[in-house]
């Protein structure tokens, strides 16, 4: 007889997650939360299926969580094949290509497909996609990004802007296609409705949270990853590599003069510009498998896990920190990505604990002295002009602006009505 897959504690935890980050009684849901408990997918669709003819109306929260332990323990090894209800919300497939596009998707099925679908001739779609990568040897009024620096305390941040006609067929690929691909439930950045805020908000008023920083993220997802995300949801190897070629870029040799040889190995092959608006949720995808072997880490030891971009956050009553970093450390490696040493913290309850610029000790919301530090930015600015202001040389000031004032108005509407009304006052 074949031995259950889960432990009736393991089954306890999983169902004790499941019903906290249940927000409706719904099919996708339902996977969503099993999943993001660490249940396989395959798994997660089949018990899925057993618990959603339970209604919410007759079930309190004891019998949802019992139905769940039960559904669990009932599952060996060796389960049954189960035939679950056509899914609402697509789930990221392992490398390995089904040869079926799901419904929410389009069926490219060839090259002149594709380049019709993206209004292109073939033998455009085959300059955009660079093809022979001819562009990293090109003039650069020929290539298909923009590259500059931008300086940081410990070297730079390059950023490669698509060009308009690029920049469109990007937008037109995350729109139709690759933002119908869902990332993980922890992922928090770069996701329809999502903000710094839902990302800090599980770690708020813990005695320990663990923040990590993969370095040079984009940079490190090259195409050989992108092109699993393609041909994992069940498009053909040549589409798969041309969707590929669109999404990413190698950087020519004259933008990587002065830069660290490890970070201009990386920029070297093809990899995901940062800049470009399809790399973010890209870059959400590939890092799935990261996500889900960290929730489900976080799940069985009563941890909380987010991420936005490549901060990692992890937070717990009783978290055994060190332990906790060495596990994160050896998964990251495992992925295939580096952590940032010096952006690494373990932040206790009588420090400031901050995540993605938001203090959580109590509340997220932006620390007192980012806050003073705008408003005396606004003070000044409506005696002398937002010009005068104006010390790193944005482009759009005022836009730079607003867009502090939205960040702090996302966890504080008061301070936000407080400084648009000081704003508005400004000779811009």
């Amino acid at each position: 007889m074949d031995e259950p897959e889960f432990s009736i504690e393991e089954a306890a935890e999983i169902a004790s997650y499941v019903d906290a980050h249940l927000t409706g009684w719904t099919w996708p849901e339902m996977q969503r939360a099993l999943i993001g408990a660490g249940v396989r997918a395959e798994l997660a669709d089949s018990v899925g299926q057993r618990l959603f003819g339970v209604e919410t109306d007759d079930a309190n929260e004891h019998d949802i969580e019992s139905r769940i332990v039960a559904a669990l323990r009932d599952w060996t090894v060796a389960p049954p094949v189960v035939e679950p209800p056509p899914p609402t919300v697509l789930v990221l497939a392992e490398p390995a290509s089904t040869g079926r596009v799901p419904e929410d998707l389009p069926d490219i099925y060839d090259v002149e497909q594709l380049a019709h679908w993206l209004n292109f001739t073939v033998r455009e779609l085959e300059w955009f996609a660079d093809r022979g990568r001819w562009l990293r040897q090109a003039r650069e009024p020929l290539r298909h990004y923009r590259v500059f620096r931008v300086e940081k305390r410990d070297g730079f941040r390059i950023i490669e802007a698509p060009k308009p006609r690029m920049r469109e067929t990007q937008r037109r690929l995350l729109r139709r296609l690759i933002e119908r691909i869902p990332a993980h439930p922890a992922a928090r950045g770069f996701v329809r409705g999502s903000s710094t805020a839902a990302f800090a908000w599980p770690h708020t008023d813990r005695p320990v949270v663990l923040r990590v920083d993969l370095r040079h993220c984009f940079e490190s997802i090259d195409a050989r990853r992108v092109r699993r995300v393609f041909s994992g949801v069940g498009y053909s190897s040549a589409i798969a590599r041309i969707l590929t070629e669109l999404c990413t870029t190698a950087t020519p040799p004259d933008a990587l003069r002065g830069l660290d040889p490890i970070h201009a190995g990386l920029l070297r092959e093809r990899h995901l510009p940062q800049g470009a608006p399809t790399s973010p949720h890209l870059a959400n995808l590939v890092l799935r498998g990261l996500d889900r072997r960290l929730a489900g880490f976080a799940t069985r030891n009563d941890l909380r896990y987010t991420r936005y971009g490549d901060d990692l956050a992890l937070s717990g009553d009783r978290m055994d920190a060190d332990r906790v970093l060495w596990t994160v450390l050896r998964v990251v490696a495992d992925e295939g990505f580096t952590v940032h040493p010096a952006k690494t913290r373990i932040m206790y309850a009588h420090q400031q604990q901050r995540l993605a610029g938001l203090v959580v000790n109590d509340r997220p919301q932006v620390s007192r002295a980012d806050h003073d530090a705008l408003r005396a930015l606004l003070h000044n600015a409506i005696r002398t002009g937002g010009a005068a202001q104006n010390r790193d040389g944005h482009a759009d000031f005022r836009a730079h602006v607003y867009g502090k004032i939205a960040w702090i108005g996302a966890t504080s509407p008061a301070r936000r009505d407080k400084l648009l009304d000081m704003a508005s006052r400004v000779v811009w």
